[in-house]
């Protein structure tokens, strides 16, 4: 089946509410999942904690964007167990050529710590996987992300599934009925990642966070 999926028809799947996995790095099938429970990000709905705030403000990290997409994929990949097999990574590399697959990367000094990365279709983001070197490195680019999101004027953020730790920062479940509902809205609309220019300040970063769509 991993022969067949081109980047294009990647594109139709997300279009279509569904998106590809494997079951293991070594497991060169990949599968088409359609999870009966959607896990989604509330753009208006994230979480700063305390301690997030201290550590945003601390000035141990800094952001950049779509600088070191495939370090970030290989990054998500360096697990004990992944679904991220050689096939999952070619795709999204290919994505990443034409302008449907993004990165948020987290970096202390010259080191990559911590990072996210996507597909983009209309006003539609599908995080795919993020990874966290340092302690609230994946915390600080969700952070990041969610800013950069509600500044380009997307109107969804696909989770796909939704863990403890993403419902701890705002996260909701919600139905398959109702992803499509919103997934067909947000195809309708257009968004721009690179719309907010330069990563902005922590502070700045906070209050785009702390703001009412």
């Amino acid at each position: 089946m991993a022969d067949e999926i081109t980047p294009e028809l990647l594109l139709q799947a997300y279009a279509a509410g569904i998106f590809p996995m494997a079951e293991s790095r070594e497991d060169p099938t990949l599968h088409w999942v359609d999870p009966r429970r959607r896990g989604i990000f509330p753009l208006d709905g994230f979480h700063i904690s305390r301690s997030l705030r201290r550590r945003l403000l601390s000035g141990q990290f800094h952001i950049t964007t779509n600088q070191a997409f495939a370090a970030v994929v290989d990054g998500c990949a360096d697990r004990a167990e992944t679904w991220i097999n050689a096939e999952i990574r070619a795709l999204y590399l290919a994505l990443h050529a034409m302008g449907h697959a993004v990165s948020l990367e987290v970096w202390e000094g010259a080191t990559l710590v911590g990072g996210v990365y996507g597909v983009t279709l209309g006003a539609a983001f599908f995080g795919e996987s993020m990874f966290s070197r340092r302690t609230d490195a994946s915390k600080v680019a969700l952070a990041y992300l969610i800013c950069r999101l509600r500044a380009g004027g997307f109107a969804l953020f696909d989770t796909q599934f939704l863990t403890p730790h993403l419902a701890s920062l705002g996260a909701v479940e919600i139905s398959r009925l109702a992803y499509r509902r919103r997934l067909a809205e947000a195809l309708t609309k257009r968004a721009d990642f690179d719309a907010q220019g330069p990563i902005p300040s922590p502070q700045e970063m906070m209050q785009c966070n702390t703001q009412t769509s």
